[in-house]
């Protein structure tokens, strides 16, 4: 089975989606898929190149806006890929892309098609508007549409509406990474001497939707530790948040590390929470991170994936958005309570590996597939 991916970028561009993408790349490239990726380019120039033995074509980028690259040459090299002599069986678009999804409709190949509906389109109204019929029209045409979690089927308007062609096929990631070995407990051990109180970890960029500073007022009475890794824009104005109230010998700002130094503060961590406050947290796949890990999580009930990769009373506490209060109540709930923490963690850790690896998910995907060349819908 031969597969394009078509997204905005490809790794080494930072990204969640881009992360995705490569994940499952390598995922369909081991269990015989073969797999390509149609992407913009960061420059004005074309490369055709391979990633991790991926094959990628970078297409030039005319310019870019709220994020969009625009690639004047996508539609006319997906009618070329259609026209090649090794045309492939099937196109899998990544949304919410809009010149993607718009090339993509303008090439007019009659070629089985998938869409995986990463989130809805939540702060940038203008641009949303704007995009929202494209964005029907792909979902109108495609033969079938991936979505991360079933909360994201039944909340999504978009979703909702075309139930009957939507297949569940949730995140994965490299479970491995997250092992306890030798190293990495050693490594968690050196971090929490550091220490003298129970560690809250928080990953994520420092946005507004990712609710950092909720976490800030719900901890601003706890006797806890609190490190934020990442960067952002509201990086600042946290810094000066946390010398204000008090709280500078409580909290670390840590930039993002690199992947073994985050093994070893998941493993250092009492709780990680990820108390995000709107619609753009999608699914939150730090969450499966600490699980796999083995540290319990508390995470807001957003009408998204974010409740679904965070079972309440499975894999960690769930309360309600932007409540700074019920948050501080669930964090002190289990910092205090190491017999719950133990068994919520054991209970992520062993759901992490059997339903959130990148094998799983690109076995699922691959029957997608298969679904869509039988026209299965």
């Amino acid at each position: 089975m031969r597969v394009t991916m078509i997204n905005k970028y490809y790794p080494p561009h930072l990204g969640g989606i881009e992360h995705h993408m490569h994940d499952l790349a390598l995922g369909l490239a081991a269990a015989g898929v073969d797999v390509r990726a149609l992407v913009a380019n960061e420059g004005r120039e074309l490369v055709d190149t391979e990633y991790d033995g991926v094959p990628v074509t970078r297409l030039p980028r005319a310019f870019a806006y709220a994020s969009t690259p625009v690639a004047v040459a996508m539609r006319a090299n997906i009618r070329a890929q259609a026209a090649s002599e090794t045309p492939p069986d099937v196109l899998h678009l990544h949304a919410p892309y809009p010149w993607g999804e718009i090339s993509w409709l303008g090439s007019g190949v009659d070629i089985p098609s998938v869409l995986t509906y990463h989130s809805d389109i939540v702060r940038q109204r203008f641009l949303g508007a704007a995009y929202r019929p494209w964005l029907e029209r792909t979902l109108d045409k495609v033969d079938l549409i991936i979505a991360g979690s079933p909360n994201m089927v039944e909340h999504s308007d978009l979703l909702s509406a075309r139930a009957d062609k939507c297949r569940v096929v949730p995140y994965g990631i490299h479970t491995e990474k997250f092992d306890d070995t030798p190293k990495t407990v050693a490594r968690a051990q050196v971090l929490r001497a550091f220490h003298p109180r129970p560690i809250i970890l928080f990953v994520g960029r420092l946005v507004y939707y990712k609710g950092a500073d909720v976490l800030l007022r719900a901890t601003e009475r706890l006797d806890v530790d609190i490190v934020l890794m990442g960067s952002g824009p509201l990086e600042a104005p946290l810094r000066e948040w946390v010398v204000a109230h008090g709280m500078a010998d409580r909290v670390t700002f840590l930039a993002p590390q690199p992947d073994a130094e985050l093994a070893a503060w998941y493993q250092a961590a009492d709780v990680f929470c990820l108390p995000s406050v709107a619609r753009s947290e999608a699914f939150g796949l730090v969450q499966i991170e600490a699980h796999a890990s083995g540290t319990p999580v508390v995470s807001t009930d957003l009408p998204t994936g974010v409740p679904f990769a965070n079972l309440d009373g499975v894999t960690g506490l769930t309360v309600p958005v932007g409540d700074h209060e019920a948050l501080a109540s669930a964090l002190e709930r289990l910092v205090a309570d190491d017999e719950l923490r133990a068994r919520l963690g054991a209970q992520a850790r062993e759901r992490a590996r059997t339903e959130f690896s990148v094998s799983r998910m690109a076995a699922q995907t691959r029957d997608v597939y298969q679904q869509a060349v039988g026209g299965i819908a």
